[in-house]
């Protein structure tokens, strides 16, 4: 089951840092590479725990339903949000934030679990982890433009 991490400083404060990490519309805007959009659920504002969301995006060139779920709120420090309905088999995606002298840590953290067994595996080694770390990446940084812009 592939991890994906990944951190990175944003020059704002924690809560400012959470709430766009929530954020729908915002989530619309930081990936509109994949036309990504809640189609479903709750389409718009800030998730809370018990919310459940579908996105509908463009992935690897195929439009694509995702249904999540937030099972874990612990405003500003972290929420935990997995997947209900879509192609993967599973994840779960870890967003903490860490106050920091000068700004925020932010931390990705998302685990997942292929569909189709060892074909699944294959995919995984031959381009889909490197594809899902360059979307998580891209996102984050998109993030921290939104955020660093706002204070």
């Amino acid at each position: 089951m592939p991890v994906i991490g990944y951190q990175q400083l944003i020059k704002a404060p924690i809560e400012v840092c959470f709430d766009l990490a929530r954020n729908v519309d915002i989530h619309t805007e930081t990936t509109s590479k994949t036309k990504e959009r809640a189609v479903g659920g709750v389409t718009e504002g800030l998730l809370e725990e018990g919310d459940i969301v579908t996105w509908e995006a463009i992935h690897l060139g195929i439009k694509q339903r995702l249904t999540a779920k937030v099972t874990v709120m612990e405003k500003p420090n972290k929420f935990v949000d997995i997947m209900v309905k879509g192609a993967f088999h599973s994840f779960v995606h870890t967003h903490q934030f860490v106050e920091e002298s000068g700004g925020t840590l932010m931390i990705d953290t998302f685990q997942y679990k292929s569909p189709f067994g060892p074909m699944g595996v294959l995919a995984d080694t031959l381009f889909l982890e490197k594809y899902m770390r360059s979307f998580i990446i891209s996102r984050a940084k998109a993030l921290k433009k939104i955020a660093e812009n706002m204070t």
